[in-house]
């Protein structure tokens, strides 16, 4: 019975990595569920306008519906062989002030899957947000990574999933993290 976050680190409108994210809601296990949002809103990180505006209204509602999940759902473009620059601002915004870390991402099970038109899948665009997760304090989950490739060709216009294997892993994937989610918080201390 887990509820995730889920962010998509692109904020183009016919983004496969959305896509991916939508599709993810949709074949969430019965009993969790997955609550799509957005980094649109979500301006560039400038401390002097924290120091003189305090956190955007956009932000605080990105931190409490983190905050308040059980699980985050990561899902993450590629952009030059790394993350996206969009996806890494607004986490950089949510880790502010530094008081709030613990609060947002401390010990949250995080998980990161990525579509890409290339054939390479998100791997590298994956691997470097561990240590960003390693530094927020989150508690990652390594055991089924999903890096979807040629996603051109795993989509149709309406961004729907067209390959039952990707599908199916998909499907799996959530189900294993909706699993781990539960363990976490089954844990003393919790």
């Amino acid at each position: 019975m887990a509820n995730i976050v889920g962010l998509p680190g692109s904020l183009r409108r016919g983004s496969f990595n959305a896509a991916l994210l939508h599709a993810a809601a949709q074949l969430m296990p019965a009993g969790s569920s997955l609550d799509v949002h957005s980094l649109h809103g979500v301006p560039l990180y400038d401390g002097d306008v924290e120091a003189a505006e305090g956190i955007p209204p956009a932000v605080v509602a990105l931190k409490d519906a983190v905050a308040a999940a059980d699980g985050l759902l990561m899902v993450t473009p590629e952009y030059n062989n790394s993350l996206p620059g969009v996806f890494k601002n607004a986490i950089d915004w949510m880790s502010r002030p530094a008081a709030d870390i613990t609060r947002v991402f401390g010990g949250k099970p995080v998980a990161v899957i990525g579509a890409s038109p290339g054939g390479f899948g998100t791997q590298l665009g994956q691997n470097a947000w561990l240590p960003v997760l390693r530094t927020l304090g989150t508690a990652p989950w390594f055991e089924g990574r999903l890096m979807v490739a040629r996603a051109g060709q795993v989509f149709d216009a309406d961004g729907q999933i067209v390959d039952p294997g990707i599908e199916a892993r998909l499907r799996a994937f959530v189900a294993g993290f909706c699993a781990h989610v539960d363990r976490v918080r089954e844990r003393p201390g919790a």
